[in-house]
């Protein structure tokens, strides 16, 4: 009889793992088909709205039927389809990162802005404006890769100082020093060498003046650091369970998060010379997708760009709306959903503690 009910109580749990994976995978599904029409239907409003409304199927007609003499194929084509384009891989680029830098650290509040990859980012910048002014784009670009490394580097090393090991506060607390100190000598650097107005877009953030040239160094980046990212997906998983447990079912976790680390820098580094510093999105997407599709990274991932490239191209067409004919900072509109989110995180994680 016991046998019987031990074998009833196990089949009984397999079919609620079993029903739980359904659902989560019927999750995903919704997030990855529905997710992207959402995305090419926000992208599509985002060419339509701005100082000039254009309608739906002008939009339409600029892309398959293009007239090079209307000017309103002309504003689609160069000035907002490169922006909307713009705004989503750099939404999915952020989110992805910070999709790794959680599950590699096992933190929930890591993310580019928060770890100092942002700041530092664009600290190597205000150092190329005073000092190298004629800098290309793919300069600007490299610039921003050895800054992200740069304030990475300055939040482990001054979290890996402190007694007890690296906790979640104090990532977050060595995240925010260092954030403040790079903060200051970037602005001492503007103001000294003036160049704080070519430098005040990064800090404010924003796709405005993204071209096509722009896109074209941003889509091999794309390629290379979100397939790193996707093929990861399952290794970070394991790694999120933790070093021990990582390392007994046979994973590598230093070459995974040496790998991760880069992908992080290259998606980082890439959005911060293009948009600037736009915070938040690598913190909230992961938690919202992970609230959803579960603690699997071969789904977090994926799904986390999406949502990501989804929450910006929202947020920049909010910016151009919200206060026309001028333009908010996106970085505002992302710290109004992220600020908030992050407080609660943090009491979460104290009162854990």
């Amino acid at each position: 009889m016991m046998r019987g009910k031990n074998g009833c109580v196990k089949q009984t749990d397999k079919a609620k793992h079993r029903n739980n994976l359904r659902s989560r995978s019927f999750i995903v599904t919704l997030i990855l088909f529905f997710g992207v029409i959402a995305l090419l239907l926000s992208m599509a409003l985002s060419i339509s709205f701005g100082a000039a409304d254009i309608q739906l199927k002008t939009v339409w007609a600029s892309v398959f039927q293009y007239n090079p003499d209307s000017t309103a194929h002309q504003i689609i084509r160069e000035l907002r389809m490169p922006r909307a384009i713009a705004a989503a891989l750099i939404g999915a680029f952020l989110a992805v990162s910070g999709s790794l830098m959680q599950g590699i650290t096992r933190n929930p509040l890591a993310s580019p802005s928060i770890m100092g990859v942002t700041t530092g980012a664009a600290f190597t910048l205000a150092i190329a404006f005073a000092f190298f002014p004629g800098t290309s784009s793919v300069g600007f670009m490299i610039w921003s890769f050895i800054g992200a490394g740069l304030g990475t580097g300055f939040v482990l090393l001054i979290a890996s100082l402190a007694k007890g090991g690296l906790t979640p506060a104090k990532f977050a607390l060595a995240g925010a020093a260092v954030t403040a100190f790079l903060n200051s000598l970037s602005t001492m650097i503007a103001i000294y060498f003036n160049v704080a107005q070519d430098i005040s877009f990064w800090y404010a953030g924003g796709v405005a003046g993204v071209s096509w040239v722009n896109i074209q160094i941003l889509i091999p980046i794309a390629i290379i650091g979100l397939s790193l990212a996707f093929g990861l997906g399952r290794m970070i998983t394991v790694v999120s369970l933790g070093d021990s447990v990582a390392i007994g079912l046979g994973q590598r976790t230093t070459i995974i998060k040496v790998l991760a680390a880069f992908a992080v820098l290259l998606l980082t580094g890439a959005a911060v010379s293009i948009a600037g510093m736009v915070g938040f999105v690598g913190l909230v997407t992961p938690h919202i997708t992970r609230a959803l599709v579960g603690v699997d990274y071969r789904w977090i991932i994926p799904c986390s760009a999406i949502l990501g490239a989804l929450l910006l191209v929202l947020a920049d067409l909010v910016s151009r709306t919200i206060n026309p004919p001028y333009e908010t900072p996106i970085g505002a509109i992302t710290a109004l959903i992220g600020v908030p989110f992050f407080i609660y995180l943090a009491r979460r994680e104290r009162s854990g503690m």
